[in-house]
């Protein structure tokens, strides 16, 4: 239960942390803000935020690993990005507090780390798979 299961959950969750903390911090800080400070705000970065995206990473490993047992690997992909990332760009934008500048570099990176985690759970997990 543990090494088919959590294990892989819990790897997933960390590569998807460290993916997200990379991409907005190091490489998309300046945009986010630029945008916020832009709209009179400060850009929500204490503790508290990186670990409700901690929790929010963890959550979209649960997810993947769910759907990878329903769906093909590639299908299984596709599913979890729209429904983790574009749904999420469409609120955010709605809010208007997307900077649209950064889609160019978060779409590729998104899928790359939707990718990297349903390679992970696929690997390490031993359910039983439509593939």
């Amino acid at each position: 239960m543990l090494r088919q299961n959590i294990l892989p959950v819990v790897l997933a969750a960390i590569w998807i942390s460290v993916s997200e903390f990379f991409r907005n911090e190091f490489l998309l800080q300046a945009h986010w803000h630029n945008h916020y400070a832009s709209m009179g705000l400060d850009f929500p970065n204490a503790p508290v935020n990186g670990m409700v995206w901690g929790l929010w990473s963890l959550g979209l490993a649960i997810g993947l690993q769910s759907i990878l047992r329903k769906f093909e690997f590639w299908r299984a992909i596709a599913l979890t990005w729209f429904m983790a990332f574009v749904l999420m760009w469409l609120v955010t934008g709605n809010m208007a507090v997307l900077p649209l500048g950064l889609l160019v570099y978060a779409i590729p990176l998104s899928i790359v780390e939707v990718t990297v985690a349903a390679w992970i759970l696929h690997r390490l997990s031993k359910a039983e798979r439509p593939d």
